[in-house]
C-alpha cells in the first residue's frame, strides 16, 4: 500500500475523463472539419468504437493485475524485460509529452483574454501550471484528485450547457454533405481523434492509489468513456450546426467561436474558461499518472532505485514525480512540440497494440494465477481486430513518427542489453513457448508474483492451511502403483514428520481403507488417519501421472490428499476437508492437476486457490 488516502469511483472518473476532453474538443474539430467536413461527427462516433477493444483488455488485465506502471507492468510480465523497457518508456514519455502540450494548449485561449499575449508568455504560464500540479501531487494523491473532480465538474458543465443550448440554434442544412467523398482522408482523420480517447486508460498506472482498483478501474474507464464519447459527438454536432462551414474550418478555438455565435461574448468567455480547465485536467491527470511508470520501472530494477523512493510523510514517489515535471518543463519551455506530439500519438496506439497482445499471451500461457475479475467479451476476436485496426492507423499518421517511434524501439533495445538483460523474471510468453516446445524453460517467479498479486487483491489472509501447504512434502509419481505400494511410501515420510513408527502408520492407512474407501469420486482419493499423540497434523499432496490402484472396480487415482493427524487436531482435521472440497470444485480443478509441470507448481495450485480462508 503507498498512497495513505486512495482514489474511489468519483476520483478515477474525474482523472479518465479530465485526461481526455482537451485539444480533442476544443480545438481539433476545427482541423478534421478542414479535411473532410460534416463527416467528423461518424469519424468521433467510430474512434470512441476503437478505443473500445482497449478499454476491456486494459479492464481485464488491470483486474489480475492491479499494480503501478499500467501498460508497462502488463507489456513487461506478458512480453519479457525488452518489449516491457518500451512500454514503460514510451508509456511515460507519450503521457508526459501530451500533457506538456495540453498546457502550451491554454495559450490559444489565453489569447482570447489577452490578445496582445506571445509564445514566450504562453510557455511561462504553462510551466507556471507544471509547477503548480507537480507540487500538489508530490504532497497528495487525494489532494491532486480532488482540485480534478473540481474542475472536471465545471468542464463536464460547460460542455453539457453548450450542447444543450445550442441544438435549437442548430441550421441542419450544415451537415450536408454527411457520409465522406474520399475514404482515405476519413480514416486518416479517424486516427488523428482516436487519439483523443488515449488519455482514458492513464488511470491504469496509478492502480495501487486506487481503492478496490478491480472493480474502480474498469467501472470509472467506462463511465468515462460513455459520458466523453456522448459529449464529443454532441458538442461536434452542435459547433457544426452553429458554425458556416467557412467560420468553422477558420478557427482553432471551434467550441469558443460557436458559444460566442449561440449566446454572445459572455458564453464564448465560459467556454474559453472550459477549455483551459480541460488542458489544466488532462495536464494534471498526466502527472499523476506518468510519474508512476518510472516508479514501477525502478521497481523491477529497469531505472535507478531512487525512483522508487517514497516519501515518509504523504506515501508519494517524489522523485518519480520531480522528474517526471522536470522533463514536462523542458518539452514546455525548449521543444516545438508538433511532430513529438504525432510521435507520442504513434507510441500510444503501438501501446495499445501491445496491450490486446497482452491479453491473448495470458490468457494462453494458461497460468493458473492469471484470474481477472472482469473477462473481455469476444476474445480472441476483438482483440485481433484492434490490432489490425491499430496498425492501420499507425501508418496513417505518417513517416516521421513512425521512424522516430522505431528509433525508440531501438534505444529500449540498447537499454536492454546495458542495464536489464541479466534479469530472470520470466514472461507470460515464455510459458507459451514451454507448452509448445514441451521443454521446461521457465520458472515459478512469474506465477508467485501473480500469487501474491491476487491475495493483495482479494484482501487474503494466510490462515493455517496454507501455511501447512506451504511446508507439506508433494509427490510427483510418475509410474503406476498399486494402493499397497503407495502406502509403503507415504507412511515413509509420514513416520518422519509425526515421529510414528513406519509400520504402524502403514497398518492404520490400510485399516482406514478396508472399513471406508477412501476414493471421494472419479480421479480423487483423501486417505485419512489419527495418531497417537499431541497436536500433530500432516498433509501430503500427490499427482500420480499413471494413477494409483485402489480397487480394481475403478479407474486409477491421479489426485490424493493424505491427512494424518493427532485427536486432539480433529477439528482442523474437519477444516482441513472443508478446505480441499472447495478447492477441487474449481473450475478446471482436475485439468490443471494434470498439466503442472512440477511439484512447486502442484503447490502453487493449492496454494492459489479461491477458498474461503479460516479467520
Amino acid at each position: 500500500m503507498i498512497s495513505k488516502n486512495k482514489l474511489n469511483l468519483w476520483d478515477i472518473f474525474c482523472i479518465a475523463t479530465g485526461a481526455m476532453i482537451s485539444s480533442g474538443l476544443f480545438v481539433l474539430p476545427a482541423i478534421a472539419y478542414g479535411y473532410i467536413g460534416p463527416s467528423i461527427i461518424i469519424a468521433y462516433f467510430l474512434a470512441g468504437l476503437l478505443m473500445l477493444p482497449s478499454i476491456f483488455s486494459k479492464a481485464e488485465l488491470i483486474t489480475a493485475m492491479p499494480k503501478y506502471g499500467g501498460a508497462y507492468f502488463f507489456i513487461e510480465r506478458s512480453f519479457g524485460p525488452f518489449l516491457g523497457i518500451f512500454g514503460g518508456l514510451s508509456n511515460w514519455f507519450s503521457i508526459a509529452l501530451k500533457s506538456a502540450f495540453a498546457l502550451i494548449g491554454i495559450g490559444a485561449f489565453l489569447q482570447f483574454f489577452i490578445p496582445q499575449a506571445g509564445y514566450l508568455q504562453i510557455k511561462l504560464v504553462a510551466a507556471c501550471f507544471c509547477i503548480f500540479f507537480v507540487v500538489i501531487n508530490l504532497f497528495s494523491v487525494k489532494v491532486g484528485a480532488k482540485i480534478q473532480n473540481s474542475l472536471v465538474v465545471f468542464l463536464l458543465t460547460a460542455c453539457v450547457l453548450y450542447g444543450i443550448l445550442g441544438l435549437k440554434h442548430i441550421n441542419l442544412g450544415n451537415f450536408r454533405p454527411l457520409f465522406p467523398a474520399r475514404i482515405y482522408p476519413f480514416f486518416s482523420i479517424i486516427g488523428m481523434i482516436f487519439i483523443s480517447y488515449g488519455g482514458l486508460t492513464k488511470v491504469a498506472s496509478i492502480a495501487e492509489d486506487t481503492h478496490n482498483p478491480s472493480r474502480t478501474i474498469p467501472l470509472g474507464m467506462l463511465l468515462s468513456f460513455l459520458v466523453v464519447q456522448i459529449l464529443y459527438c454532441l458538442c461536434v454536432a452542435v459547433t457544426i450546426g452553429i458554425l458556416p462551414p467557412r467560420a468553422l474550418a477558420s478557427t482553432l478555438t471551434p467550441l469558443t467561436r460557436g458559444a460566442t455565435s449561440m449566446g454572445g461574448l459572455w458564453f464564448g468567455v465560459f467556454l474559453s474558461l472550459a477549455a483551459m480547465t480541460a488542458f489544466i485536467t488532462t495536464a494534471n491527470a498526466g502527472i499523476l499518472s506518468s510519474s508512476r511508470v518510472p516508479f514501477a520501472m525502478a521497481k523491477d530494477d529497469f531505472l535507478p532505485a531512487r525512483f522508487s523512493l517514497l516519501s515518509k510523510k504523504y506515501g508519494t514517489p517524489y522523485i518519480a514525480i520531480i522528474v517526471t515535471g522536470i522533463f514536462m518543463l523542458s518539452l514546455i519551455l525548449l521543444l516545438n512540440l508538433e511532430n513529438l506530439v504525432k510521435t507520442a500519438s504513434t507510441l500510444m496506439i503501438m501501446l495499445f497494440i501491445f496491450e490486446n497482445f497482452s491479453v491473448i499471451i495470458m490468457r494462453e500461457s494458461k497460468m493458473i494465477n492469471y484470474k481477472p475479475t472482469f473477462i473481455s467479451p469476444f476474445y480472441p476476436w476483438l482483440q485481433i481486430t484492434a490490432i489490425v485496426g491499430y496498425s492501420f492507423l499507425i501508418f496513417t499518421m505518417g513517416k516521421v513518427p513512425l521512424l522516430i517511434s522505431l528509433f525508440f524501439v531501438g534505444a529500449s533495445f540498447i537499454w536492454f542489453l546495458f542495464s536489464a538483460r541479466t534479469i530472470k523474471r520470466h514472461s507470460a510468453l515464455m510459458h507459451i513457448v514451454e507448452r509448445v516446445t514441451a521443454r521446461e524453460l521457465v520458472d515459478n517467479s512469474l506465477e508467485d508474483e501473480l500469487k501474491d498479486i491476487l491475495h493483495e487483491r482479494d484482501k487474503v489472509n494466510k490462515d493455517r492451511f496454507d501455511h501447512l501447504i506451504e511446508a507439506c512434502p508433494v509427490f510427483d509419481i510418475k509410474e503406476k502403483k498399486s494402493w499397497d505400494d503407495f502406502f509403503e511410501l507415504i507412511s515413509r515420510t509420514l513416520s518422519s514428520r509425526l515421529d510414528v513408527n513406519q509400520g504402524k502408520i502403514k497398518e492404520l492407512l490400510i485399516r482406514r481403507e478396508q472399513e471406508s474407501h477412501t476414493v471421494i469420486e472419479k480421479g480423487l482419493a483423501i486417505p485419512h488417519i489419527v495418531v497417537e499423540g499431541k497436536s500433530k497434523f500432516e498433509v501430503i499432496l500427490v499427482r500420480a501421472r499413471e494413477g494409483i490402484i485402489f480397487s480394481e472396480q475403478e479407474p486409477p487415482i491421479h489426485i490424493i490428499f493424505v491427512l494424518a493427524g493427532s485427536l486432539d487436531e480433529r477439528n482442523f482435521h474437519l477444516r482441513t476437508l472443508m478446505a480441499i472440497a472447495q478447492i477441487v470444485r474449481e473450475k478446471g480443478f482436475y485439468e490443471n492437476w494434470m498439466r503442472m509441470k512440477d511439484s512447486d507448481s502442484l503447490r502453487m495450485l493449492i496454494l492459489s486457490s479461491t477458498r474461503k480462508r479460516e479467520i
